[in-house]
């Protein structure tokens, strides 16, 4: 149970119902559909979809694949480029990278081919009789990978399929990061994350440490001492703050620990429920947050946003599921005061109308209210400072909070690499992140490799 929301009521609906709303977003294709689908594309020479895929996936070839038939030869083409392609056809936006690249997206056809959907159905249907990556003799460097989310694993697989040795350092319970933690239930179903951790330690040669968290019982220093090579995956940890008095008052939290507790809930009954909620932020976690209320039984969430529907960073698709699940999008808002009932809980906010003038958002000199039982923050993700504070993380060059990296994803300390949302390259995609991990993999892999053969 979350302290902070222990006053709350539970959802009035059964186990089984409130299961029931949390099944999967998009239904998988059948056999016959996959092959319809797969049918449409062009196979298109120099393919736009490709260039907008973070991962670079062949995708005119594994929907080729499709065709003919031929499945596994399919997956295999998928997770050769990206080994959470599982996770990333659930998760990544391909409404916004691969399929409004599509050439079948136009005016006059309408729709592009489904590609998310078909690489799901790859994946899915895929049915090895054994791991199809072997590993490359052993080469006797050992490699430390902080973080086992998207990027720390791709990174990692990465790394043992060229033969060497990984350390993941963990500090949760379970692997997974994003996808085990912070994914909308909805989108991610039936332990998907686990399932998908399993297979990719299939290829062997990668040992996970749970419990062990850089700055506090693991430093830099250390691994860069002990390790040939270390890649940081470390995500962004920390909630930003409002800057609000009362912001640590019973009923306000980050989204994004909710929705760790949703996730990780057997018994969805036993969750606290806001039967009227507000959400802050714009992005896909306060979608997500907002769904997973409404869809628990709120009778009223409003997702408040302090600029217009147009600069929201969760994309169209997402908000038509805000909408479809009955959340009410508010804009052009920004929180003002956080309002508290006598007992010291959350009882509502006041905001501030806002505007733009001369291109800066300023109040419009109104204000509002809106009643809630629970205020969850979804403004986004801050740099766990304390992970760095030992003296040659310290040394880490940075941009803003997160870390500055090159082409190559170094940092500007030699053997370290890092790549995920904590760097300062790319996109907060899922699907980034594991490109990251895996280009930071291939040029550990020829630095290593150089300096042996410097010898």
């Amino acid at each position: 149970m979350i302290q902070t929301l222990t006053h709350l009521p539970h959802p009035h609906e059964d186990g089984p119902t409130l299961a029931s709303h949390f099944t999967d977003l998009a239904p998988p294709l059948n056999a016959r559909q996959a092959q319809l689908e797969a049918s449409r594309c062009l196979y298109c020479y120099d393919a736009p979809c490709v260039n907008a895929c973070p991962s670079e996936i062949d995708i005119p070839s594994f929907i080729r694949n499709i065709h003919t038939e031929n499945v596994q030869g399919a997956a295999q083409k998928i997770l050769s480029a990206n080994i959470l392609g599982g996770s990333c056809a659930r998760v990544c936006p391909t409404e916004i990278l691969c399929q409004q690249a599509c050439v079948r997206n136009n005016a006059e056809e309408c729709a592009p081919v489904l590609i998310g959907l078909l690489q799901r159905y790859a994946i899915d249907n895929a049915h090895f009789s054994e791991h199809p990556f072997q590993r490359a003799a052993p080469t006797g460097k050992r490699i430390a990978v902080v973080g086992a989310g998207p990027a720390g694993l791709a990174c990692a697989h990465r790394a043992a399929v060229h033969g060497h040795d990984v350390v993941i350092f963990e500090a949760r319970e379970k692997a997974g990061g994003l996808n085990e933690y912070g994914i909308a239930k909805y989108k991610l179903v039936d332990d998907f994350a686990q399932k998908e951790l399993d297979f990719l330690l299939q290829i062997g040669g990668i040992d996970i440490r749970h419990g062990q968290r850089l700055g506090d019982n693991l430093t830099l220093s250390e691994l860069h001492q002990q390790f040939d090579s270390v890649f940081l995956g470390l995500g962004l940890a920390a909630s930003k703050q409002l800057g609000l008095p009362h912001e640590d008052a019973p009923g306000l939290l980050a989204a994004t620990d909710y929705i760790r507790e949703l996730r990780q809930a057997n018994d969805l009954t036993q969750l606290p429920l806001a039967d009227r909620c507000i959400v802050l932020g714009a992005g896909n976690t306060a979608i997500d947050m907002a769904v997973q209320m409404a869809r628990l039984g709120a009778r009223d969430v409003n997702l408040v946003y302090r600029r217009g529907l147009a600069d929201m960073g969760a994309t169209h698709h997402e908000q038509a599921i805000a909408k479809a699940n009955q959340v009410r999008l508010l804009t052009w808002a920004q929180p003002e005061e956080v309002l508290l009932d006598d007992q010291g809980h959350v009882r509502g906010m006041r905001f501030a109308r806002t505007h733009m003038e001369n291109g800066r958002l300023q109040p419009t000199g109104e204000t509002f209210e809106l009643a809630a039982d629970a205020i969850f923050k979804a403004i986004g993700q801050g740099f766990d400072n304390e992970a760095l504070h030992d003296p040659l993380a310290q040394q880490l060059h940075r941009v803003g909070e997160r870390i500055f990296v090159d082409e190559h994803l170094q940092t500007s300390i030699p053997g370290v690499y890092a790549g995920g949302d904590c760097v300062s390259l790319g996109q907060d995609l899922t699907v980034q992140a594991v490109q990251h991990g895996k280009l930071a993999a291939e040029a550990m892999h020829a630095q290593l490799m150089l300096n042996v053969e410097a010898a």
